[in-house]
């Protein structure tokens, strides 16, 4: 087989601005052509390279040396044969794929290994990320790109004669999590790792994760998401490390203390992922638990003839960690979800004990616990893994017999907690009946945190009764339940809300009482988004573009970014970022044409609107100004209009009627918008079905404006918001979550910023919302109500959307009709700007430059050196090609620093 030339110094994937491919290749007619062919045009054209030139473009996606490329031909083949067991003849596209992933997971594994090596002779102070949630995505690209792979994994590919995106487009995504607060902790461990930092992040396994979304005549229909059916070859399976976990039972009041007896034990099963950081050789540990039903399970219960009853009836106890549960923001008191939380912070809490106890060869295992919260960081990822506070309890008061004075002293210095929303809808309040049930030994432990909390409140306030039922973590109103956030924040010593604005509302209102009792505790950390995901990934063009002008140093410290401010006012920069958004844009409009049968108008302005469908997020607010516009081209089809695909993607959790009857709203319009002859291409609407990480990495990219339309007051941060920012798109939102930041960094004049302020909205909430008002004065309002009302979109079923219009007009608590106007206006300047290409590249180019603070580094940092107590490092880990004794000289240096 013919193979292409691998240039040392080229990059076969040029940056935007020293080649446009398009304009050179050989034409489409000449049906002979061959890569090779390609290759040398576009070798022929590209100038010569200056040595720093050849360091910028080698270094972002790693250098294409003709020894890694000839090693990784070879170790793909040897994992097609011994690994997969087929041969060229019979394999298929997914047996290529996991032969690259093994290989891949190959140059992982010495690193893996060393890194613990490293962590075990060092002993760091480690940090436990405990997390319901991991949205982690696809795995295989973000392993090339961190370990300086990519280039060389193309070349290898492309040698063989496959093509690297169709074995890309192969891997199932990794949908543990349902939105925001789970991509953040698949960022995080991202950072994590980055900076060194001995961290390990632990959730649950499940078998199926967020559901697939359907949509059939117009309406979302859920499909169980089987991710682990072809396997993963990214996990490792640690049966050696499996530990029981108990529920059930009672407590028995013993000389020696208290003791849980006749409990049910379920065995968790550890499953470890490698998550690589940067170029640094650092492979920390993501460990996912499955449940797993004792061998003895229920067999003592029965007699011989129930044996085959016996053991289907193992499900139950597996069900445990079969499926996440599709709530975001909503709570929902199951008892299976109570086991899933209990579950994750059992197990892990040993596995930490264990760890903690074990020391380098030749010391003495610790026996004491005096430097538990020294050796040891928890943070909680929300109220979710609250359980781990009366669990640590329980093993230090009952188990390592330590006095509860100390054993509390002990757990509060070591959890963290981090708040993600203020909804009250979605804050945990656990039935005291079922915690009774399920847990009685820690629910004892409740009691007893909780009457400490409460003596220590009556000494200060001795006759404020009032203060004490809203600060107790015990709401006594109807049907008795523990307010886990309450159990969270007295557990902790420190607590942080996820953006500036959030943890304000958090410290004034929410949790008020706890903040002016210790208004220490409270933190403010705003979240970020790994450029390595969110830029090199997803946007290779952008990522390179911005290496040619600054470095690519950038790529650890994103506070570079601001250099490109000098480049603001530079036409050559200008049409570089042009070109490379209007490339990425085609390549989405060919994604959406095949997948949607939609044909869009690549030069329209791509207006996106992507997350969880929620009343909150106001989805419905883009809706009523889609129609608005359609009524505007109706009104007058040979007025000037600047053209919008306007595209709109989300999960609806499987219970919410509201979200559900939101999607089928949108997708009634996008009908009669997209089959208007009156309207041709001035206007299409799309609904993106089953919006994920891995279709978020090719919209963002092609994203012209970005939707960030919550009520004031109601997002807590949001950090899609911030990858459309990092990779080009200007901003609609509202003064909510990072938006706030956002403004403050890029100037609010660089977004366009609309709607009420968080004071607006208290102001409102005081003298009533009176939706009516608005619809009367606003005759474009009353118009596309009307609409919606009479059938217009529904002509089959004119009342189908009644729940919707009621909401609107009746019990609204997110005001869409108040920001209705104000919307429109700015909607308006925004389609004023897009006519004006240069200034609108201008406002890109400037957001972009403003982005730095919004690195999930920045935010790790700062939780690692203001509530972790640990401190990032740059120090790159030998590797595993070096002598052990490399590891010692790395711990001598570290310790000197």
């Amino acid at each position: 087989m013919k193979t292409a030339a691998v240039f040392p110094t080229f990059r076969l994937h040029f940056p935007p601005s020293r080649v446009n491919p398009q304009k050179h290749l050989p034409p489409p007619a000449a049906a002979a052509v061959t890569r090779d062919q390609i290759t040398c045009t576009l070798a022929s054209m590209a100038t010569p390279l200056t040595d720093q030139e050849k360091r910028k473009q080698i270094s972002i996606r790693g250098i294409v040396g003709v020894e890694n490329v000839a090693e990784l031909k070879k170790g793909f083949n040897r994992h097609l044969h011994f690994t997969l067991v087929k041969d060229r003849n019979i394999a298929t596209p997914r047996d290529y794929y996991f032969a690259l992933a093994h290989t891949v997971r190959d140059h992982l594994v010495g690193r893996w290994i060393r890194t613990q090596q490293f962590y075990y002779d060092s002993d760091p102070k480690r940090v436990y990320y405990l997390s319901l949630e991991f949205y982690m995505g696809r795995t295989l690209q973000n392993t090339m790109i961190n370990l300086g792979l990519q280039n060389a994994c193309d070349e290898a590919i492309y040698q063989l004669g496959l093509d690297m995106e169709e074995l890309e487009e192969i891997e199932e995504d990794a949908g543990l999590g349902n939105g925001g607060l789970g991509r953040l902790a698949a960022c995080f461990l991202d950072s994590m790792a980055t900076l060194g930092l001995a961290a390990y992040g632990y959730g649950i396994r499940y078998e199926y994760g967020i559901f697939n979304q359907k949509i059939r005549d117009g309406w979302q229909v859920e499909e169980a998401d089987d991710w682990l059916r072809h396997g993963n070859p990214w996990e490792k399976a640690r049966p050696e490390y499996m530990l029981p976990v108990h529920f059930y039972g009672r407590v028995e009041e013993t000389r020696d203390g208290p003791k849980w007896v006749d409990t049910q034990v379920v065995l968790a099963m550890p499953y470890d992922t490698p998550i690589p950081g940067y170029m640094n050789n650092t492979v920390n540990t993501m460990r996912l638990w499955s449940a797993r039903a004792p061998n003895d399970f229920n067999l003592k219960d029965f007699n011989v003839g129930d044996y085959i009853e016996a053991v289907l009836d193992r499900n139950l106890a597996e069900n445990i960690s079969r499926v996440l549960y599709p709530n975001d923001n909503f709570f929902e008191g199951k008892e299976l979800r109570l086991k899933q939380e209990y579950f994750v912070v059992a197990a892990t809490l040993q596995d930490i004990i264990r760890r903690f106890k074990t020391t380098k060869k030749g010391s003495p295992s610790r026996t004491y616990f005096d430097s538990f919260p020294d050796k040891v960081a928890i943070q909680l990822n929300d109220t979710h893994p609250a359980m781990a506070i009366p669990e640590l309890m329980r093993v230090f008061v009952d188990i390592e017999k330590l006095n509860w004075e100390t054993a509390w002293d002990l757990t509060r210095r070591t959890f963290a907690y981090t708040n993600h929303t203020i909804l009250p809808e979605a804050l945990e309040r656990w039935p005291v009946e079922l915690l009774e049930k399920l847990l009685p030994r820690h629910l004892q432990i409740i009691y007893q945190i909780n009457q400490a909390h409460l003596d220590k409140i009556t000494a200060l306030f001795p006759k404020d009764i009032s203060k004490l039922r809203k600060m107790s973590l015990i709401e006594e109103d109807g049907c008795k339940r523990v307010n886990m956030a309450h159990l969270c924040i007295v557990g902790s010593h420190a607590v942080n809300g996820v953006a500036q604005i959030h943890s304000n509302i958090i410290k004034t209102e929410v949790f008020k009482d706890f903040s002016e009792l210790e208004p220490d505790k409270f933190q403010n950390k705003t979240n970020g988004i790994t450029p390595r995901r969110w830029l090199l990934l997803c946007n290779p063009g952008l990522a390179e573009l911005i290496a040619e002008v600054i470095g690519e140093d950038y790529v650890k410290d994103l506070s570079q970014l601001k250099k490109l401010n000098e480049f603001v006012d530079d036409a050559t920069f200008i049409r570089d970022i042009a070109k490379v958004k209007q490339d990425n844009k085609l390549k989405f409009a060919q994604y959406l044409e095949k997948e949607y049968r939609v044909k869009i108008n690549p030069s329209s302005m791509f207006d996106v609107h992507v997350k969880r469908i929620h009343e909150y997020k106001r989805q419905l607010l883009n809706c009523l100004h889609i129609i608005a516009l359609y009524n505007r081209i109706r009104k007058n089809p040979t007025a000037p209009f600047v053209p919008r695909t306007v595209i709109i993607g989300g999960k609806a959790a499987p219970g919410y009627h509201m979200a559900k009857m939101i999607i089928k709203l949108i997708t009634s319009v996008a009908d009669v918008v997209n089959n208007d002859p009156v309207v041709g291409s001035k206007l299409k609407v799309i609904f993106l079905e089953n919006y994920r990480v891995s279709l978020a990495e090719k919209v963002i990219p092609a994203t012209d404006l970005s939707e960030q339309i919550s009520t004031a007051g109601t997002e807590a941060s949001g950090t899609g918001n911030m990858k459309f920012m990092l990779n080009g798109a200007l901003t609609i939102g509202t003064m909510d979550g990072a938006n706030v930041e956002m403004a403050e960094e890029a100037g609010e004049e660089n977004l366009f910023i609309f709607g009420m302020r968080v004071e607006d909205v208290s102001e409102m909430d005081k003298k009533g919302y009176d939706a009516m008002s608005y619809y009367k004065k606003i005759p474009e309002l009353k118009q596309v109500m009307d609409q919606i009302a009479s059938g217009f979109f529904s002509p089959r079923n004119p009342e189908l959307f009644k729940d919707l219009t009621d909401m609107l007009f009746k019990y609204d608590r997110f005001k869409v009709f108040a920001d209705f106007e104000d919307y429109l206006k700015s909607q308006d300047k925004v389609s004023k700007l897009y006519q004006n290409p240069v200034e609108w590249t201008k406002m890109v180019i400037r957001n972009i430059a403003a982005t730095g603070k919004f690195s999930s580094d920045r935010t790790i940092t700062e939780y690692a050196t203001e509530v972790w107590g640990v401190e990032p490092t740059d120090l790159k880990i030998p590797p595993p090609n070096e002598p052990r004794e490399a590891i010692e000289e790395t711990v001598k240096a570290l310790k000197k620093m």
